[in-house]
């Protein structure tokens, strides 16, 4: 199936996707990586107010190029980077600020999938090595946060996006993880290969 949703998605249209589905979002998506992951839940732990609002709306794990046009900031690419670097976090990430879609490239851990079953939350892939196309999505730079902390591939860029994706459901909030499905696939006929060679 394929759906296009705006944010704040509501939870029970997060809770209508299923592993394999296809998505495109419209509205605010926000990007945050490793650093900005640690940065926002001491943030929390410290009882300090947070500049943005992740509820309900997508995160993306990007580090994007980004250029200065007049006051503001046009991307110029904006392609995912591997989630499973932030699987340590994103558990806790969901379960604290609860945002709708989580956006990146590869897998993700059974830490995240509880979560996400447990929250309301999906996690998305968007197909590596498209940057341009990322770019594209991305309609205006709503504003950013703690650049001078973190720098530009780790701080938090605000978008406002039209239709961003394709983005294919990878794991959602019944269960469904695609990334583990195919992952037993190949140990399967891994050992099925090797049992024929003896």
């Amino acid at each position: 199936m394929e759906y296009h949703l705006k944010t704040p998605i509501p939870e029970a249209d997060v809770r209508k996707l299923k592993a394999g589905d296809v998505i495109y979002v419209t509205g605010t998506v926000i990007t945050a990586r490793d650093e900005a992951h640690a940065e926002a839940l001491e943030h929390h732990e410290k009882g300090e107010k947070l500049p943005v609002d992740f509820k309900g709306v997508g995160v993306f794990h990007c580090g994007p190029i980004m250029r200065k046009k007049g006051k503001g900031w046009e991307v110029v690419a904006a392609g995912p980077t591997t989630s499973t670097r932030m699987e340590i976090f994103e558990d806790k990430f969901i379960e604290t600020f609860h945002p709708s879609v989580i956006i990146g490239k590869g897998g993700m851990g059974d830490r995240t999938a509880k979560a996400c079953q447990k929250h309301g939350c999906v996690y998305t892939s968007f197909t590596g090595g498209a940057a341009l196309l990322g770019a594209q999505g991305i309609k205006k730079v709503k504003d950013v946060f703690w650049l001078e902390k973190l720098g530009m591939p780790e701080c938090l860029w605000v978008y406002e996006t039209q239709d961003f994706g394709p983005l294919i459901v990878t794991i959602d909030t019944h269960g469904g993880n695609l990334t583990a499905v195919v992952g037993k696939k190949v140990n399967a006929n891994r050992d099925r290969i090797i049992a024929e060679m003896k």
